[in-house]
């Protein structure tokens, strides 16, 4: 009898106490989502041979794409993250000139790796686990190409600067199980560039600071 009693009194505890539903010191979290980078571009006047032509500005579309996050827990509530993704594109144009060079003036691809350190505030038995982060961003361009309407407006070669910059974010995480969550975060990264191609043999240069507000929405795995 006092046998059951005590096997009963410990499921009852079991049943009642909190799971450890959160992050701890140790753990290491993957997460795959949804990304979409949303440039809130400005640029400056676009420079012909060292001139500037008023009114001339450069634009960027955003693009989403398979969004990664690595996540390791160095306290129960601190953390190193390495945001990673496939590799976006976006349409470049310009604006400003007038027919027929107004349009678009190609296309370019690019990653944007960003290191972050992560806080979380709330106690680990919480399901329910908001955070705020900030850390250095490096975006690497590639792929730059002109479009087929450029090139017959007479523009030739397309390059853009890499860029480093900071970053932050705020974000979530809800322990769906111990072990699997859903993740909902939003970024800002600073990322300044520039933009090179020539009109024939004349220079063309803009600068462009695209500083783009990054989405996400996915679910993560704590191992």
């Amino acid at each position: 009898m006092r046998t059951s009693l005590f096997t009963a009194s410990l499921l009852a505890l079991a049943i009642a106490a909190p799971l450890a539903h959160a992050h701890q010191a140790g753990d290491i979290i993957v997460r795959a989502g949804a990304i979409t980078v949303d440039p809130q571009e400005s640029s400056s006047n676009v420079s012909l041979a060292g001139v500037d032509v008023a009114g001339t500005k450069a634009t960027l579309d955003s693009d989403t794409q398979l969004g990664l996050n690595f996540l390791y827990m160095t306290t129960d509530n601190i953390g190193i993250e390495l945001l990673a993704a496939t590799p976006f594109s976006h349409n470049v144009g310009v604006k400003g000139f007038g027919a027929p060079i107004d349009g678009k003036l190609g296309q370019l691809k690019h990653l944007p790796p960003t290191l972050s350190v992560v806080y979380y505030p709330l106690d680990k038995s919480s399901a329910f686990q908001p955070y705020v982060g900030a850390g250095i961003n490096y975006t690497w361009f590639f792929d730059t190409e002109l479009s087929s309407q450029a090139k017959n407006n007479g523009f030739n070669g397309l390059d853009m600067k890499d860029s480093w910059g900071l970053a932050a974010q705020v974000g979530m995480d809800y322990m769906l199980t111990d072990n699997i969550m859903f993740n909902a975060q939003v970024r800002y990264i600073d990322i300044e560039t520039t933009g090179t191609t020539h009109l024939g043999t004349t220079k063309v240069k803009v600068d462009v600071d695209v500083d783009p507000l990054v989405y996400m929405v996915g679910l993560g795995y704590k191992f």
